[in-house]
């Protein structure tokens, strides 16, 4: 028996059931509709809406449920609408009529609304915890190489040198950011739309706020029809989960194009790779280019719920049924992501020789040797047109501007003296860059201990 049915003279249509029915796909979120229903009922028997005792059998009832669920010794019944229609029956069958009051002062649109707003802040929660997991790798990397020399990119060129502690520290920020995103969106979301009905309250002396209290929220929804309406902290939820695979996506690029034999400057381990059916010398980043792919997945679900809700009229609409499947499928994605890549990352051999090596060429000291002439009083335009030449000289040549002979420098510019070649070395290239946020080591330390501080502040685990 639907909980709707009594105003209908005859059986639903077998494939509009079907099309109609949620349980396959909102199953998932059981617990948080028990949990919901334990403290609606918990206000009612505080209200004297229902007696205590109706309260108090009504609560165990529905911990027993939620036990029974837990063990897997109660099978959800498939011919059940949905996980809502699933628990008042059951909770019925078990302790008889007190079971029928459950849903006193209710409707499934704000239980709806509860379930799925206590199901994204539990999974963004779980969320959080994965980035942080991730962090903590790049953090105790970072620390490990800030001697690591390797050259910095643009245009996938060559550019200057830096270290590897440097090049990690870019992705600390964005995964820092994806935290604080998820810290933001959390607190925004995590007010309670139980209580609301179905779009207009209800004449019940409800405590909206001790229901909120129970549940963990701030305190109650505002608005009745927009507490039933609303999946902004679903939007919110994927397009942080997109740009989380964003930044996922970036850095398996380069963790890719790093394992190639043109750049060889890492060895990903054996465990978190795949080799050919023919081609027996291979061993594929399979990991890093499977989350790579799986973005686009994510992205979908973004646009999918943004165009879901583009045009609904206030309040609750069956449409709004579309944002769980492709919700569940993000958070199940982004979660995989990181986790692996953060394995795959704490397991990775970098190959520092051939790295500094890199550095060495591709003239990523030429803004150093610029910056030597205006140090000599050689205004800095010149001095760019002179170290084009240079670098045009050492191209014919075939040599590095740290090989090009001194009577070759001062032959172009009699600026020059034998401390050019101390001078862009390329320890001296990465040493003296200590401005806030360079890869010099004084600056590189003060932003490993800025990020030692973020990570205590949320509760990492920095001991390694």
């Amino acid at each position: 028996m639907k909980l709707w049915g009594g105003r209908f003279t005859k059986e639903e249509n077998a494939l509009v059931n079907e099309f109609n029915a949620s349980l396959r796909f909102d199953r998932r979120f059981y617990r948080q509709d028990i949990r919901g229903s334990i403290a609606h009922a918990t206000m009612l028997g505080a209200q004297g809406i229902i007696t205590k005792e109706e309260s108090n059998t009504i609560c165990d009832g529905l911990r027993g449920i939620l036990a029974d669920l837990d063990r897997g010794t109660l099978a959800f019944d498939e011919e059940a609408e949905d996980i809502h229609s699933f628990v008042e029956a059951t909770l019925t069958e078990r302790i008889g009529d007190a079971g029928k009051k459950l849903h006193t002062g209710r409707s499934r649109n704000d239980q709806v609304a509860l379930d799925m707003r206590l199901y994204v802040r539990d999974e963004l929660d779980e969320t959080k915890a994965r980035i942080v997991s991730l962090l903590t790798v790049i953090h105790r990397l970072m620390k490990e190489n800030i001697d690591t020399i390797m050259p910095g990119f643009t245009h996938l060129q060559k550019a200057q040198p830096l270290t590897l502690a440097h090049h990690l520290g870019a992705y600390m920020e964005m995964f820092k950011r994806d935290y604080n995103r998820l810290t933001d969106i959390r607190k925004r979301m995590n007010y309670c739309p139980l209580g609301s009905g179905a779009l207009a309250g209800t004449t019940y002396e409800l405590d909206r706020t001790l229901v909120a209290k129970l549940l963990g929220f701030d305190g109650p929804t505002a608005n009745s029809m927009d507490s039933v309406s609303d999946r902004d902290y679903v939007i919110e939820y994927l397009d942080a989960c997109a740009l989380i695979m964003m930044h996922l996506s970036r850095f398996c690029e380069e963790y890719i194009l790093w394992n190639t034999d043109e750049y060889r400057f890492i060895s990903v381990d054996d465990a978190y790779s795949t080799g050919s059916s023919i081609m027996p010398q291979k061993k594929n980043p399979d990991i890093a280019e499977l989350i790579r792919g799986k973005t686009g997945r994510v992205y979908g679900a973004l646009t999918s719920m943004l165009t879901t809700m583009k045009g609904l009229p206030l309040a609750y609409n069956k449409d709004m049924q579309e944002d769980k499947e492709l919700t569940f499928d993000a958070i199940d994605t982004v979660k995989g992501c990181l986790t692996l890549f953060a394995d795959m990352l704490a397991t990775t051999r970098f190959r520092k020789d051939i790295m500094e090596k890199s550095a060495a060429g591709g003239f990523t000291n030429a803004t150093d040797a610029a910056d030597y002439l205006v140090k000599h009083g050689v205004p800095f335009r010149d001095a760019h047109g002179i170290i084009g030449a240079l670098v045009l000289a050492c191209e014919k040549r075939g040599c590095a501007l740290d090989t090009l002979p001194l009577e070759e420098y001062k032959a172009i510019c009699p600026a020059f003296e034998k401390d050019i070649y101390e001078a862009i070395s390329l320890a001296t290239c990465v040493s003296k860059r200590n401005t806030k946020g360079a890869p010099g080591p004084s600056a590189m330390q003060a932003e490993i201990n800025d990020d030692e501080l973020f990570l205590k502040a949320i509760g990492a685990n920095v001991r390694y």
